[in-house]
């Protein structure tokens, strides 16, 4: 068996080059492309091709506007794992914690990846029955209020390539399907700071939702509550609605802040 000791290491040349692409990005603090970071860093285009897009596949960049690239959510999702204490989940955490006592709804932190949102944060409701999913979880940005919540923070350019590029889907049959209808359904929420989503996703679940102000460039992210519809037909959609626009408020003073 081999000595496998420190002392007799190699270190791997791929995973420096990784490594000191991630560094550049995270220098930089914003989108970069194949031939800026060949340049910057002194590697072959090729290389750099094949290094770039290898991090695409696995969820650590992803692309952005002009041939450029980000941090994706799949590096987010390893930096809260390896701090629980990160800051955005940190911070909203107990506001998830509180909605979800006094309601039957489940509340959701999440953050938009490219053409999805992905869930990093979530607490259950106390209630026999829930609607519950998973931390990592991928859902179209197309889908339900998160999706809206998120997409109102796009500009008008960003919004209207997103459409250009996405085929709206039939979840329902009250899923919007009309790119005109449903860019006007986003313009909305970008108004009025809440988006409701009544069995557009899925059948017999409702979601209300809100966008939240982070302060952090290129960071899209949202909290929404969702619910069965019987828990909805006593007419609490209002009140939660403008509870979680009270939180979303209180939050983005907090951001502010930090």
């Amino acid at each position: 068996m081999p000595n496998l000791t420190k002392s007799a290491f190699k270190q791997v040349p791929a995973v420096k080059k990784c490594f000191a692409i991630l560094q550049l990005f995270a220098s930089t603090k914003q989108p970069l492309g194949l031939s800026e970071i060949s340049k910057k860093l002194d590697l072959n285009k090729s290389t750099v091709f094949n290094l770039i897009h290898t991090l695409v596949d696995l969820g650590v960049l992803e692309p952005r506007l002009n041939g450029k690239f980000g941090f994706g959510t799949q590096l987010y999702l390893l930096g809260r794992a390896a701090a629980a204490q990160a800051e955005l989940i940190k911070t909203v955490r107990p506001y998830l914690e509180d909605f979800s006592r006094i309601s039957n709804f489940s509340s959701f932190l999440g953050i938009r990846s490219g053409p999805k949102a992905v869930i990093v944060d979530k607490v259950d409701a106390a209630v026999e029955l829930r609607v519950s999913s998973e931390v990592g979880m991928r859902m179209p940005l197309c889908a339900g209020a998160g999706g809206k919540a998120l997409l109102s923070q796009l500009s008008d350019l960003e919004l209207d390539e997103f459409l250009s590029e996405t085929e709206l889907e039939k979840f329902t049959p009250n899923s919007c399907t009309d790119k005109v209808k449903f860019r006007e359904a986003v313009l909305e929420v970008r108004r009025n700071g809440l988006a409701v989503d009544i069995e557009e996703y899925m059948l017999g679940l409702v979601a209300v939702a809100v966008p939240l102000k982070t302060y952090r460039p290129g960071l899209q992210a949202a909290i929404w509550a969702v619910g069965l519809t019987r828990h909805a037909a006593n007419g609490e959609i209002p009140g939660l609605s403008e509870r979680l626009k009270s939180i979303g408020r209180q939050l983005d003073m907090r951001f502010c802040n930090l």
